[in-house]
Protein backbone atom coordinates (compact mmCIF):
# COMPACT_ATOMS: atom_id res chain seq x y z
CA UNK A 1 0.00 0.00 0.00
CA UNK A 2 0.91 3.11 -0.94
CA UNK A 3 -0.23 6.55 0.45
CA UNK A 4 0.53 10.12 -0.90
CA UNK A 5 0.81 12.61 1.25
CA UNK A 6 -0.98 16.15 0.44
CA UNK A 7 1.96 18.94 -0.34
CA UNK A 8 2.29 21.48 2.83
CA UNK A 9 1.00 19.46 5.23
CA UNK A 10 1.70 19.66 8.70
CA UNK A 11 4.72 18.19 10.16
CA UNK A 12 2.25 17.22 13.16
CA UNK A 13 -0.30 15.32 11.19
CA UNK A 14 2.41 14.00 9.14
CA UNK A 15 4.13 12.62 12.87
CA UNK A 16 0.56 11.18 13.90
CA UNK A 17 0.09 9.81 10.42
CA UNK A 18 3.29 7.77 10.69
CA UNK A 19 2.40 6.80 13.90
CA UNK A 20 -0.68 5.29 13.06
CA UNK A 21 0.24 3.38 10.53
CA UNK A 22 2.98 1.71 12.59
CA UNK A 23 0.43 0.93 15.17
CA UNK A 24 -1.41 -1.44 12.48
CA UNK A 25 1.99 -3.57 12.51
CA UNK A 26 3.68 -2.23 9.28
CA UNK A 27 6.66 -0.66 8.62
CA UNK A 28 6.99 2.75 6.90
CA UNK A 29 9.30 3.88 3.62
CA UNK A 30 9.32 7.73 3.20
CA UNK A 31 10.27 8.88 0.27
CA UNK A 32 10.55 12.66 -0.30
CA UNK A 33 10.24 13.79 -3.85
CA UNK A 34 10.70 17.16 -5.33
CA UNK A 35 6.75 17.30 -6.09
CA UNK A 36 5.12 15.14 -3.79
CA UNK A 37 5.71 12.86 -0.17
CA UNK A 38 5.14 9.07 -0.57
CA UNK A 39 4.99 6.51 2.38
CA UNK A 40 5.01 2.55 1.32
CA UNK A 41 3.67 0.46 3.95
CA UNK A 42 5.63 -2.64 3.84
CA UNK A 43 3.99 -5.53 5.85
CA UNK A 44 0.69 -6.97 6.03
CA UNK A 45 -1.87 -4.68 4.88
CA UNK A 46 -4.64 -6.44 4.77
CA UNK A 47 -6.19 -5.11 7.73
CA UNK A 48 -5.78 -1.53 7.22
CA UNK A 49 -8.80 0.13 6.34
CA UNK A 50 -8.07 1.80 2.88
CA UNK A 51 -11.58 3.97 3.03
CA UNK A 52 -10.53 5.32 6.14
CA UNK A 53 -6.88 5.88 5.44
CA UNK A 54 -8.40 8.07 2.03
CA UNK A 55 -10.69 10.18 4.43
CA UNK A 56 -7.81 11.56 6.34
CA UNK A 57 -7.21 15.30 5.65
CA UNK A 58 -3.40 15.15 4.99
CA UNK A 59 -3.88 12.23 2.79
CA UNK A 60 -4.49 12.95 -1.53
CA UNK A 61 -4.78 9.53 -2.13
CA UNK A 62 -3.76 6.28 -0.97
CA UNK A 63 -3.60 2.44 -3.25
CA UNK A 64 -2.69 -0.97 -2.93
CA UNK A 65 0.26 -2.52 -4.91
CA UNK A 66 -0.04 -5.95 -5.97
CA UNK A 67 3.97 -6.22 -6.68
CA UNK A 68 5.59 -8.27 -3.91
CA UNK A 69 8.73 -5.73 -4.03
CA UNK A 70 8.14 -2.76 -2.01
CA UNK A 71 11.34 -0.69 -1.24
CA UNK A 72 12.28 -1.05 -5.12
CA UNK A 73 8.98 -0.44 -6.44
CA UNK A 74 8.34 2.96 -8.10
CA UNK A 75 5.31 3.64 -7.28
CA UNK A 76 7.14 3.75 -3.77
CA UNK A 77 9.70 6.25 -4.81
CA UNK A 78 8.64 7.84 -7.59
CA UNK A 79 11.85 9.53 -8.42
CA UNK A 80 14.77 7.96 -9.55
CA UNK A 81 17.46 6.83 -6.84
CA UNK A 82 20.90 8.48 -7.25
CA UNK A 83 23.67 6.38 -5.56
CA UNK A 84 26.99 8.39 -5.84
CA UNK A 85 30.39 6.68 -5.25
CA UNK A 86 33.85 8.35 -4.73
CA UNK A 87 32.16 11.67 -6.39
CA UNK A 88 30.61 9.46 -9.52
CA UNK A 89 27.08 8.96 -9.65
CA UNK A 90 24.43 6.32 -10.99
CA UNK A 91 21.15 7.31 -11.77
CA UNK A 92 19.06 9.95 -12.81
CA UNK A 93 20.52 11.66 -16.39
CA UNK A 94 24.41 10.38 -14.84
CA UNK A 95 25.98 7.83 -16.81
CA UNK A 96 29.20 6.00 -15.78
CA UNK A 97 31.58 3.68 -17.22
CA UNK A 98 32.85 0.66 -14.86
CA UNK A 99 35.98 -0.92 -16.94
CA UNK A 100 39.52 -3.33 -15.80
CA UNK A 101 39.91 -7.12 -16.06
CA UNK A 102 37.73 -10.20 -15.17
CA UNK A 103 40.42 -11.57 -13.09
CA UNK A 104 43.31 -9.92 -11.15
CA UNK A 105 46.25 -11.34 -11.99
CA UNK A 106 49.33 -8.91 -10.98
CA UNK A 107 50.21 -5.65 -9.64
CA UNK A 108 51.75 -4.95 -13.00
CA UNK A 109 48.84 -5.76 -14.76
CA UNK A 110 45.81 -4.70 -12.75
CA UNK A 111 47.47 -1.15 -11.96
CA UNK A 112 48.23 -1.02 -16.10
CA UNK A 113 44.88 -1.64 -17.03
CA UNK A 114 43.51 0.96 -13.98
CA UNK A 115 45.69 3.69 -15.26
CA UNK A 116 44.57 2.62 -19.31
CA UNK A 117 41.03 2.82 -18.57
CA UNK A 118 40.91 6.16 -16.38
CA UNK A 119 42.36 8.09 -19.47
CA UNK A 120 39.89 6.77 -21.62
CA UNK A 121 37.09 7.95 -19.02
CA UNK A 122 36.12 4.85 -16.98
CA UNK A 123 35.36 6.26 -13.40
CA UNK A 124 35.48 2.96 -11.21
CA UNK A 125 37.64 0.13 -11.46
CA UNK A 126 36.36 -3.60 -11.58
CA UNK A 127 38.53 -6.64 -11.24
CA UNK A 128 38.17 -10.36 -9.54
CA UNK A 129 39.41 -11.22 -6.63
CA UNK A 130 37.03 -14.21 -5.51
CA UNK A 131 36.76 -15.95 -8.84
CA UNK A 132 33.18 -17.75 -9.46
CA UNK A 133 33.88 -21.18 -12.10
CA UNK A 134 32.00 -23.56 -13.34
CA UNK A 135 35.19 -25.81 -13.73
CA UNK A 136 36.84 -26.55 -10.39
CA UNK A 137 39.94 -26.78 -11.88
CA UNK A 138 40.26 -22.98 -13.81
CA UNK A 139 41.52 -20.11 -12.11
CA UNK A 140 39.68 -19.41 -8.76
CA UNK A 141 41.35 -15.85 -8.45
CA UNK A 142 43.97 -14.36 -6.12
CA UNK A 143 41.69 -14.33 -3.17
CA UNK A 144 42.75 -11.87 -0.35
CA UNK A 145 45.71 -11.12 -2.58
CA UNK A 146 43.54 -9.65 -5.76
CA UNK A 147 41.65 -7.60 -3.19
CA UNK A 148 45.11 -5.86 -1.98
CA UNK A 149 46.35 -5.54 -5.44
CA UNK A 150 42.74 -3.51 -6.74
CA UNK A 151 43.45 -1.63 -3.23
CA UNK A 152 46.82 -0.69 -4.82
CA UNK A 153 45.43 0.23 -8.02
CA UNK A 154 42.82 2.44 -6.60
CA UNK A 155 45.81 3.77 -4.48
CA UNK A 156 47.63 4.35 -7.41
CA UNK A 157 44.52 6.03 -9.62
CA UNK A 158 42.24 7.33 -7.54
CA UNK A 159 39.52 4.76 -8.76
CA UNK A 160 36.99 3.26 -6.62
CA UNK A 161 36.92 -0.18 -6.74
CA UNK A 162 34.18 -3.09 -7.77
CA UNK A 163 34.57 -6.41 -6.53
CA UNK A 164 32.46 -9.50 -6.42
CA UNK A 165 31.61 -11.25 -2.84
CA UNK A 166 31.27 -15.38 -2.70
CA UNK A 167 30.26 -15.54 1.35
CA UNK A 168 29.37 -14.18 3.97
CA UNK A 169 32.80 -15.46 5.60
CA UNK A 170 34.08 -12.67 3.38
CA UNK A 171 32.64 -9.41 4.20
CA UNK A 172 35.36 -8.11 6.29
CA UNK A 173 37.50 -8.35 3.44
CA UNK A 174 35.35 -6.20 1.98
CA UNK A 175 35.81 -3.21 4.24
CA UNK A 176 37.32 -0.61 1.60
CA UNK A 177 35.57 -1.83 -1.32
CA UNK A 178 33.76 0.93 -3.12
CA UNK A 179 30.96 -0.45 -4.94
CA UNK A 180 30.39 -4.67 -3.73
CA UNK A 181 29.31 -6.95 -6.52
CA UNK A 182 26.56 -9.25 -6.15
CA UNK A 183 27.25 -12.10 -9.14
CA UNK A 184 24.76 -13.78 -11.03
CA UNK A 185 25.27 -17.33 -9.68
CA UNK A 186 24.62 -15.57 -5.98
CA UNK A 187 21.48 -13.60 -7.10
CA UNK A 188 19.24 -16.19 -5.35
CA UNK A 189 22.23 -16.54 -2.20
CA UNK A 190 19.35 -14.84 0.21
CA UNK A 191 21.66 -15.48 3.40
CA UNK A 192 24.26 -13.93 1.63
CA UNK A 193 21.63 -10.64 -0.01
CA UNK A 194 20.22 -10.37 3.66
CA UNK A 195 23.94 -9.98 5.19
CA UNK A 196 25.45 -7.66 2.22
CA UNK A 197 21.64 -5.46 2.99
CA UNK A 198 23.76 -4.77 7.04
CA UNK A 199 26.96 -3.06 4.63
CA UNK A 200 26.81 0.74 4.73
CA UNK A 201 28.00 0.46 1.14
CA UNK A 202 26.34 0.59 -2.76
CA UNK A 203 25.70 -3.39 -3.95
CA UNK A 204 26.02 -4.16 -7.46
CA UNK A 205 23.07 -6.67 -8.26
CA UNK A 206 23.57 -8.96 -11.61
CA UNK A 207 20.91 -10.37 -12.77
CA UNK A 208 21.04 -14.43 -12.59
CA UNK A 209 21.41 -16.86 -15.21
CA UNK A 210 17.66 -17.77 -16.08
CA UNK A 211 16.26 -15.39 -13.59
CA UNK A 212 12.78 -13.26 -14.19
CA UNK A 213 12.63 -9.58 -13.94
CA UNK A 214 10.65 -10.16 -10.64
CA UNK A 215 12.91 -12.69 -9.27
CA UNK A 216 15.56 -9.92 -9.48
CA UNK A 217 14.06 -7.37 -8.28
CA UNK A 218 12.55 -9.69 -5.21
CA UNK A 219 16.75 -10.03 -4.53
CA UNK A 220 16.97 -6.25 -4.98
CA UNK A 221 14.24 -6.16 -2.06
CA UNK A 222 16.42 -8.39 0.45
CA UNK A 223 18.86 -6.41 0.54
CA UNK A 224 16.84 -3.49 0.54
CA UNK A 225 14.61 -4.73 3.49
CA UNK A 226 17.75 -5.23 5.76
CA UNK A 227 18.54 -1.15 5.79
CA UNK A 228 20.57 -0.88 2.45
CA UNK A 229 18.96 0.93 -0.13
CA UNK A 230 21.68 1.81 -2.50
CA UNK A 231 21.49 -1.17 -4.97
CA UNK A 232 22.66 -0.97 -8.73
CA UNK A 233 20.95 -3.43 -10.75
CA UNK A 234 23.37 -4.98 -13.56
CA UNK A 235 21.98 -6.73 -16.69
CA UNK A 236 24.60 -9.35 -17.56
CA UNK A 237 22.68 -11.69 -20.16
CA UNK A 238 20.51 -14.73 -19.50
CA UNK A 239 20.86 -18.43 -20.41
CA UNK A 240 18.38 -19.11 -23.87
CA UNK A 241 19.37 -22.11 -26.70
CA UNK A 242 21.17 -19.66 -28.58
CA UNK A 243 24.66 -21.49 -28.80
CA UNK A 244 26.64 -18.55 -30.97
CA UNK A 245 26.78 -16.44 -27.68
CA UNK A 246 27.68 -16.65 -23.99
CA UNK A 247 24.44 -15.68 -23.11
CA UNK A 248 21.55 -13.52 -25.18
CA UNK A 249 21.76 -9.72 -23.55
CA UNK A 250 17.68 -8.71 -22.72
CA UNK A 251 17.54 -4.95 -24.34
CA UNK A 252 14.09 -5.19 -23.14
CA UNK A 253 14.61 -5.27 -19.29
CA UNK A 254 16.17 -1.94 -19.41
CA UNK A 255 12.81 -0.36 -20.13
CA UNK A 256 11.18 -2.44 -18.28
CA UNK A 257 12.98 -1.73 -15.05
CA UNK A 258 13.06 2.19 -15.72
CA UNK A 259 8.87 1.15 -15.17
CA UNK A 260 9.14 -0.90 -12.55
CA UNK A 261 11.89 0.73 -10.00
CA UNK A 262 13.77 3.73 -9.22
CA UNK A 263 16.75 2.03 -8.79
CA UNK A 264 19.77 2.78 -10.99
CA UNK A 265 20.32 -0.11 -14.22
CA UNK A 266 23.62 -1.07 -15.99
CA UNK A 267 24.51 -3.39 -18.27
CA UNK A 268 27.62 -5.52 -18.78
CA UNK A 269 27.66 -6.52 -22.73
CA UNK A 270 30.78 -8.41 -21.81
CA UNK A 271 29.55 -11.49 -20.13
CA UNK A 272 26.57 -10.65 -22.14
CA UNK A 273 27.68 -12.09 -25.32
CA UNK A 274 30.99 -13.60 -24.31
CA UNK A 275 32.36 -12.09 -27.69
CA UNK A 276 35.10 -9.06 -28.02
CA UNK A 277 33.57 -8.25 -31.23
CA UNK A 278 30.44 -7.70 -30.04
CA UNK A 279 30.81 -5.31 -27.29
CA UNK A 280 30.81 -2.21 -28.98
CA UNK A 281 27.49 -2.47 -30.65
CA UNK A 282 25.68 -4.00 -27.38
CA UNK A 283 27.49 -0.93 -25.22
CA UNK A 284 25.47 1.49 -27.65
CA UNK A 285 22.15 -0.44 -27.87
CA UNK A 286 22.40 -0.73 -23.94
CA UNK A 287 23.12 3.68 -24.25
CA UNK A 288 20.30 3.70 -26.19
CA UNK A 289 17.67 1.62 -24.41
CA UNK A 290 18.32 4.00 -21.24
CA UNK A 291 20.98 2.36 -19.69
CA UNK A 292 22.77 3.93 -16.34
CA UNK A 293 25.85 2.73 -17.18
CA UNK A 294 28.46 -0.18 -18.41
CA UNK A 295 30.57 -2.52 -17.15
CA UNK A 296 32.99 -3.44 -19.49
CA UNK A 297 36.11 -6.17 -18.91
CA UNK A 298 39.32 -4.87 -20.63
CA UNK A 299 42.56 -6.48 -20.66
CA UNK A 300 45.77 -5.46 -21.80
CA UNK A 301 46.91 -8.89 -22.96
CA UNK A 302 43.38 -10.35 -23.81
CA UNK A 303 44.98 -13.44 -25.43
CA UNK A 304 46.60 -14.92 -22.35
CA UNK A 305 44.52 -13.74 -19.58
CA UNK A 306 43.64 -16.56 -17.73
CA UNK A 307 40.06 -15.45 -17.17
CA UNK A 308 37.23 -14.79 -20.06
CA UNK A 309 39.86 -13.03 -22.69
CA UNK A 310 37.51 -13.88 -25.44
CA UNK A 311 34.93 -11.53 -24.41
CA UNK A 312 37.96 -8.83 -22.98
CA UNK A 313 38.66 -5.20 -25.14
CA UNK A 314 41.88 -3.88 -25.85
CA UNK A 315 42.25 -0.35 -23.68
CA UNK A 316 42.94 0.56 -27.72
CA UNK A 317 39.55 -0.78 -28.46
CA UNK A 318 37.91 0.08 -25.06
CA UNK A 319 38.42 3.61 -25.75
CA UNK A 320 37.05 3.82 -29.12
CA UNK A 321 33.65 2.44 -27.53
CA UNK A 322 33.67 4.89 -25.22
CA UNK A 323 34.15 7.52 -27.66
CA UNK A 324 31.10 6.34 -29.36
CA UNK A 325 29.40 6.43 -26.27
CA UNK A 326 29.40 9.76 -25.70
CA UNK A 327 27.71 10.54 -29.15
CA UNK A 328 24.61 8.66 -28.44
CA UNK A 329 24.54 10.06 -24.91
CA UNK A 330 23.02 13.18 -25.59
CA UNK A 331 20.53 11.70 -27.52
CA UNK A 332 19.62 9.96 -24.54
CA UNK A 333 19.69 13.00 -22.25
CA UNK A 334 22.30 11.63 -20.02
CA UNK A 335 25.92 12.57 -19.27
CA UNK A 336 29.42 11.14 -17.93
CA UNK A 337 30.00 13.39 -14.88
Amino acid sequence: MIIVVKRNSEKAQLDTLIKWVKMQGVEVDISVGSNSLVLGLIGDTSKIDIDLVGSMNIVESVKRIGEPYKCANRKFHPEDTIIEIGGHKFGGNNFQIIAGPCSVESEKQVIEIAKAVKASGATLLRGGAFKPRTSPYSFQGLREGGLSLLLKAKEETGMPIVTEIMSVNHIDLFKDVDLVQIGARDMQNFELLKEVGKMDKPILLKRGLANTIEEWLMSAEYIMSEGNKNVILCERGIRTFEPLTRNTLDLSAIPLLKELTHLPVIVDPSHASGLSRLVKPMSLASVSAGADGLMIEVHNDPKNALCDGAQSLTPVQFDDVVKSVDVVLPLVNKERK
